[in-house]
């Protein structure tokens, strides 16, 4: 059979019993499917979307973004920067509580904003210029700052590692250390007695939530909690989640499998529809710390042998429009993207791969791919670098687990004789992938990078370049030098890009298009 008759059949026997909800307290509950296994509850510790997501409802921001980009008070009731550009001092909205019952304070965020800082990519450039940070009262808090830092907004206000403000005593954690408590200030409570890693994600609506004012506009905007509940649950098998869609048991799914797409789409009760705005961009993550990826050679000669069409068919099919190479590191679209230096990626040769890898000395090592069973999208990733692996004769293992265990292994910067890993893959958003301070990927400052740890001066160089220029013709020249740097270092492999429809039933009202699934302002009927 092939893999789509598989599919189907598997679809049609999985058909699950209706559920035992009232019908009032199925109106006030959106049933949801998740992309993948919460394990990790910390959005400092971990960049897996599934966190953010969780983060999104539990958290709250000081600032975020439109759906221009714009960034625009959340928490903050405002900013005043000085005239001199060296203070920018944020008020907060009164009345706002996290969800022990305690008030936010001007102490937490600055706590919150410390902790952050020594993670996030976009902040750790900026940072050489940030003299302090601190409280002025329960309401206020200020940067003093070394020289104007005009991005300093964009990076508290961004999408890709947002700033959420805890509790000081919590944000006190080590950043490198995860929380274990999850008290926010967010639309939603975070049960943590009804939370089972690997099965079920419970949240309540937070009665001592004060929204902003407005329509939601992007991320930003008024997020009202318009359900009691939104509970996830992980259903592993595509077939079984596709099922419990159409018969009503689940409201909401986030990562449909592209085979079921058009199943789904004959159900009058299901939408299916591109509710995130970006696509979503694949990515092969080397580890350079260990052989053979040590080697930048090595690296290069597998990219030789990559064909990121290969890749899209594999997630996405044939479907049309449903996805597209992109042979740079940059958002293509977008104002910086480039393929500068991009032959490597055009080569799509095995043969020319082999005899790369040879020049390149590789003797043999052996080489560990983690995959992830329960997420097939990011597994389909996997598999494809898995066979080209084996077509250019290298000693590979594949160990297949499940995401939560993944996204704990790949912290591990042990050899893969004591449990470490040579190569990951995971997936991005395209608005994340579309600055040089937004891109985690393109980070090359060793201990303090994404996991991979690549280390590269001159990528770090040229970072810190783009921040300090205004010029449209400088921006892009930097952006093709980055490019172009990336290539020879080649820390990751880019995987083009995909579109990823969501599904939900027609009785969800509310749903609006984001760079991230977001739960606020939706409802049923």
């Amino acid at each position: 059979m092939q893999r789509r008759s598989l599919m189907q059949a598997g679809f049609a026997a999985a058909a699950l019993p209706a559920p035992a909800f009232s019908q009032g307290a199925a109106a006030r509950t959106l049933r949801v499917i998740p992309q993948a296994n919460l394990t990790s509850l910390d959005p400092v510790w971990t960049t897996a979307v599934v966190t953010r997501n969780h983060a999104f409802l539990t958290y709250d921001q000081l600032c975020a973004q439109d759906a221009k980009g714009e960034i625009q008070p959340q928490m903050a009731e405002g900013w005043v920067t000085e005239p001199d550009g060296l203070a920018v001092t944020f008020t907060l909205r009164p009345g706002l509580r996290f969800h022990d019952g305690e008030p936010v304070l001007a102490r937490d965020c600055v706590a919150s904003i410390k902790r952050w800082a020594r993670r996030d990519p976009f902040m750790q450039v900026l940072s050489a210029q940030v003299a302090e940070v601190e409280a002025l009262d329960d309401r206020r808090f200020r940067f003093r700052l070394k020289k104007p830092v005009p991005l300093l907004l964009l990076a508290l206000g961004q999408t890709q590692f947002p700033c959420f403000i805890m509790p000081e005593r919590i944000a006190r954690t080590d950043a490198f250390q995860q929380i274990r408590e999850p008290i926010g200030s967010g639309p939603f409570r975070f049960l943590s007695d009804e939370w089972n890693p690997g099965q079920r994600s419970v949240w309540a609506k937070f009665d001592g939530y004060v929204p902003r004012e407005g329509a939601v506009d992007g991320l930003a905007g008024g997020r009202v909690p318009r359900l009691d509940r939104v509970e996830w649950t992980v259903i592993t098998d595509p077939a079984t989640a596709a099922s419990a869609m159409t018969t009503g048991e689940q409201d909401y799914w986030e990562y449909p499998l592209h085979d079921l797409l058009p199943l789904l789409r004959r159900n009058r009760q299901v939408v299916v529809e591109q509710r995130l705005l970006d696509g979503t961009y694949g990515i092969c993550r080397f580890n350079t710390l260990h052989p053979p990826f040590d080697n930048p050679a090595i690296r290069r000669a597998v990219a030789m042998a990559v064909d990121q069409r290969d890749y899209l068919r594999a997630v996405a099919g044939n479907e049309a429009g449903g996805w597209e190479a992109c042979e740079g590191v940059f958002t293509c679209g977008t104002p910086l993207a480039n393929e500068a230096g991009s032959e490597v990626l055009k080569t799509h040769d095995i043969d020319k791969a082999k005899a790369a890898l040879a020049a390149a000395g590789y003797n043999g090592e052996k080489v560990v791919l983690v995959a992830p069973g329960d997420y097939p999208q990011i597994n389909a990733l996997s598999l494809v670098t898995a066979d080209v692996l084996r077509r250019l004769g290298m000693n590979l293992e594949v160990v297949s687990t499940d995401w939560g265990t993944l996204i704990q292994r790949r912290a591990s910067k042990e050899t893969v004789e004591k449990g470490g890993w040579s190569i990951i893959h995971t997936t991005s958003s395209g608005q994340s992938l579309s600055l040089p301070v937004f891109h985690l990927f393109l980070r090359a400052n060793g201990p303090q990078a994404w996991f991979g740890w690549p280390e590269d001066a001159e990528i770090e160089r040229l970072r810190a370049a783009w921040t300090e220029t205004g010029d449209a013709a400088e921006s892009r020249r930097i952006a093709e030098a980055l490019n172009r740097r990336a290539m020879e270092v080649m820390a990751y492999v880019p995987l083009g890009f995909y579109w990823q429809p969501s599904a939900w039933r027609r009785n969800v009202t509310g749903v609006f298009k984001s760079p991230v699934t977001a739960f606020w302002n939706m409802g049923k009927t």
